[in-house]
């Protein structure tokens, strides 16, 4: 039976992850200082969440180095992320990569000794493949440079799929070019990984570990989409109480009301869907992937309705620079195509569930 609700544990993690980015990545500080910095990342903030809190190592057995815990505690900490539009490695790095390595061999030394340094925070690693990438969708095997990779700039180690294997590739052997992006705070490049690197596993055992990484990641992602819509409604309540016209608080509008009342319903069922695809990974649950599916295809819709929303209803200072609401919207926008766009997870549970299209 699928659990939905937060153990003590997982209440004891979020207060401690969220008084940390209280203290140190607060959004408004964000906006006055790094997210146009073009360096986003705040290198003394990712030590303390991955040292410090050891949220790095949540997915990574105690005998390796980690906290031994699952993907319900790293769903918590995704929670906490999208809050705060926190710009941390967490997703690409701790989830992604390492779960992906946790699909190999672990007891290979080359694969313990990575997976320990991810536990620990003193490395980060990404999978060499975009952002948009999706655990059904085609992988780049073959691909010297591969565009859109996540949080490819600070990353000390790249997990590359090629036909011969998925290898481990140092950042000193690969070429990285920081390139656009809509979201300010998860910064995307471009990536030449040429032909070096340490071969961890064959290409069959490679390619289902990758998938088995993005599948994590997508499942996880709903928890960050549903803690970015969870900040919208309430600074949004916050502000129609605060905010009058006609001598009255805004919010005590009907017409306002009710868009927050049905704003507060799509939030608490983008938690049960979020819920259920974090206890399905962490169960290894034969409906994961389903699950998975439907968190995605309906946390990215709620998550940018609740930032539009938010936008709109702050009026003319949600529209300034000056007010975070914008890096909450860019958030909520990037992530809904990361890991699989809404369409390609509903053609996905179409077919885990049999629906032929007409």
């Amino acid at each position: 039976m699928t659990d939905l609700l937060y153990s003590e544990a997982e209440t004891d993690l979020r207060a401690a992850v969220r008084s940390l980015l209280t203290a140190r990545a607060d959004p408004a500080a964000l906006v006055a200082g790094r997210a146009e910095s073009g360096a986003p990342y705040d290198t003394e903030l990712w030590k303390a969440l991955a040292a410090e809190v050891g949220a790095a190592g949540l997915l990574v057995p105690e005998k390796l180095g980690g906290q031994g815990a699952s993907h319900r505690e790293a769903a918590v900490v995704l929670e906490e992320l999208g809050r705060s539009v926190a710009p941390a490695p967490f997703l690409t790095s701790s989830v992604i990569a390492t779960e992906t390595l946790l699909a190999l061999d672990t007891e290979t030394a080359e694969v313990a000794e990575l997976l320990g340094a991810l536990a620990t925070g003193r490395r980060t690693a990404v999978v060499a493949v975009p952002l948009a990438a999706s655990s059904e969708g085609r992988l780049p095997w073959d691909a010297e440079r591969t565009g859109g990779v996540a949080d490819a700039v600070n990353a000390d180690v790249f997990l590359v799929l090629r036909p011969d294997g998925l290898y481990a590739v140092e950042s000193s052997q690969v070429t990285v070019e920081p390139q656009i992006a809509l979201d300010l705070t998860r910064p995307l490049a471009a990536v030449t990984t040429g032909a070096g690197g340490s071969r961890l596993a064959d290409a069959a055992t490679g390619e289902t570990a990758v998938r088995r990484g993005l599948l994590a990641g997508a499942g996880l992602l709903a928890s960050e989409q549903l803690g970015v819509a969870e900040w919208c409604l309430e600074e949004t309540v916050r502000h129609t109480r605060e905010r009058h016209q006609f001598n009255r608080p805004i919010g005590s509008f009907q017409a306002l009301k009710h868009r927050m009342a049905q704003l507060w319903l799509e939030v608490v069922s983008a938690r049960a869907a979020a819920r259920a695809a974090a206890d399905a990974l962490a169960t290894g649950s034969a409906e994961a992937a389903l699950l998975v599916s439907v968190a995605q295809a309906y946390c990215s819709r709620v998550a940018v309705h609740a930032a539009e929303e938010c936008v709109q209803l702050h009026a003319g200072i949600g529209m300034t620079w000056e007010h975070p609401a914008h890096l909450y919207l860019k958030r909520a926008k990037s992530a809904e195509i990361a890991l699989g766009t809404p369409g390609r997870h509903k053609e996905t549970l179409a077919e885990l569930v049999g629906l032929r299209a007409p």
